[in-house]
């Protein structure tokens, strides 16, 4: 297999697209959904998609021979194309949450946006 590196993908856009936003994207969605769901902070949806950003490059190592954190020799590789898939499934995980956690706030709190009806005093 040919070596395509370039800014986004190591091996081939192809693989980057099937491991990191495919599979590793899906599971970046399911972190944000979990943590909205259990009103989870932050913190918790970043350690878990730095977990995630080191399997995917386990992933790219494995399947397609991509680079990997050991030998020290492919680590600042490894480091560029990790923190490549740890801001790309951070987006998604961060979208996933926003989008669960505002509907969770649209079903706890409608009345809010609610438009008052004719004749109905509004609260200050």
């Amino acid at each position: 297999m040919p070596n395509e590196m370039g800014l986004l993908w190591e091996v081939s856009i192809v693989e980057f697209l099937i491991v990191t936003v495919v599979l590793a994207g899906g599971g970046a969605w399911m972190i944000g959904r979990s943590t909205a769901l259990t009103w989870s902070g932050w913190g918790i949806l970043v350690f878990y998609v730095v977990l995630l950003a080191i399997a995917t490059r386990f992933l790219h190592f494995a399947l397609f021979e991509g680079t990997f954190f050991l030998p020290l020799e492919t680590l600042g590789t490894a480091l560029h194309y990790a923190v490549v898939d740890f801001v790309i499934l951070m987006a998604i995980a961060s979208v996933g949450r926003l989008f669960v956690r505002s509907r969770q706030m649209e079903r706890q709190y409608g009345f809010l946006q609610r438009a008052p009806s004719a004749g109905e005093t509004v609260p200050r």
